[in-house]
């Protein structure tokens, strides 16, 4: 049984707007391969306390309320809302074995770290345990995975796996993509990944429908046990990401995905010294 008869939401969807999308695909410019990551200056770098926004174009637009449960209102309506409003998103590319042995490789954009020490990750999937994709599955069957971080490299392979192909059918092959044994956990993490890690399932909780007692998803809570770092992507002190080298890719709403070519660098504020600057000491003066 295919992804898309398992998953309502995922038949609901209809992700791709465009119909015939290699001809869209065709009409547009051909990828940029040589920008390449670089350092801009801040939007305004002699920006001031208390000067607020940048530009004054948030004034000319008013906000609407949304009811995420209003009457009229769909779970598709707020799944493509928050995708595409919650961006960019780093994507966990997860690798995990089911009980049976099967391996399964397979993107999910409902992934971050959330603390360091141990290294915690939480990563969302789609179903509920009564209906789960198959990475959910294997996480909850057996408790180990590996995530892996995409890279613009392979991101068509890493993408690929996206398809709605049977439990039975291994995304390795499919992506052609390399598999290689980890040290801590028993799924396989990706060769062609500049960072990966090894996890282990701390955690899991499922969500109920707020609008219907359908089960609508799991969110697993994992522990990095051991990582994996390309040696030209990590700095000599091993703490550090080059985003130059590990070109990350990131989910963007519907079938869009983001590249990280520049940025900018902002120093955290130190009160103590800003405390000493004339508009800082007008704005404290004032609220006193």
């Amino acid at each position: 049984m295919v992804q898309e008869q398992r998953f309502g939401l995922e038949s609901q969807i209809k992700r791709n707007p465009h119909g015939d999308f290699k001809k869209v695909e065709a009409s547009r410019p051909p990828f940029e391969s040589d920008a390449k990551w670089h350092y801009n200056q801040t939007v305004k770098p002699d920006w001031k306390a208390g000067e607020g926004a940048t530009n004054d174009e948030w004034t000319k637009h008013r906000k609407i309320q949304i009811d995420p449960y209003g009457e009229n209102r769909s779970p598709v309506d707020n799944y493509k809302m928050l995708i595409s409003g919650v961006v960019p998103r780093p994507i966990g590319f997860v690798s995990t074995v089911s009980k049976d042995g099967v391996r399964n490789l397979a993107p999910f954009s409902y992934t971050t770290v959330v603390n360091h020490d141990p290294p915690i990750f939480c990563i969302g999937f789609s179903g509920g345990r009564g209906n789960p994709k198959d990475s959910c599955q294997n996480v909850l069957d057996t408790g180990e995975l590996t995530i892996n971080i995409i890279s613009e490299w392979f991101v068509e392979a890493a993408n690929y796996t996206c398809t709605d192909c049977p439990p039975e059918v291994n995304e390795w092959d499919l992506s052609g993509l390399t598999p290689v044994e980890s040290q801590m956990v028993k799924p396989p993490h990706v060769a062609e990944s500049a960072f990966s890690v090894e996890a282990k399932l701390l955690h899991h909780h499922e969500w109920t429908s707020k609008t219907s007692d359908k089960k609508t998803g799991v969110l697993c809570i994992v522990e990095g046990v051991n990582f994996h770092v390309r040696e030209d992507v990590i700095n000599d002190d091993l703490n550090i990401l080059d985003p130059a080298k590990l070109q990350p890719v990131s989910r963007l709403g519907g079938i869009t995905y983001g590249r990280t070519t520049q940025g900018y660098e902002m120093p955290r504020p130190d009160f103590k010294s800003e405390s000493q600057k004339s508009e800082l000491q007008a704005i404290l003066n004032n609220k006193q």
